[in-house]
């Protein structure tokens, strides 16, 4: 089993950055792939960052890529969501998750944090 807790999330203005962590904790979390989706109010549940298990490969959706930057540090069995340049759009709840057999698709991922919340203000 593998426990995941978001933190870091909060109220920025457009154009800001933030710093959300992904703390994992069970078995071995430094072999396991981890995703970030976010969800806003009345929206399904969307991809945006993965990273696979040594941190070597990154994918992120369009809409975040060349803003946000996903990496992980296994000695803190950790993994960060760096987001600058944010955008009112961006605004959601965001959740990492663990162990995806398809890396976009949010109903394969086996474990799941409760969330953070992040608001950017125009």
């Amino acid at each position: 089993q593998v426990q995941l807790v978001e933190s870091g999330g909060g109220l920025v203005q457009a154009g800001g950055s933030l710093r959300l962590s992904c703390a994992a904790s069970g078995r071995t979390v430094s072999s396991v792939a981890i995703g970030w989706f976010r969800q806003a109010p009345g929206k399904e549940r969307e991809f945006v960052a993965h990273v696979n298990w040594s941190g070597g490969s990154t994918y992120y959706a369009d809409s975040v890529k060349g803003r946000f930057t996903i990496s992980r540090d296994n000695a803190k069995n950790t993994v960060y969501l760096q987001m600058n340049s944010l955008k009112p759009e961006d605004t959601a709840v965001y959740y990492c998750a663990a162990e995806p057999k398809h890396i976009t698709d949010a109903r394969t991922y086996r474990h799941w944090g409760q969330g953070t919340q992040v608001t950017v203000s125009s």
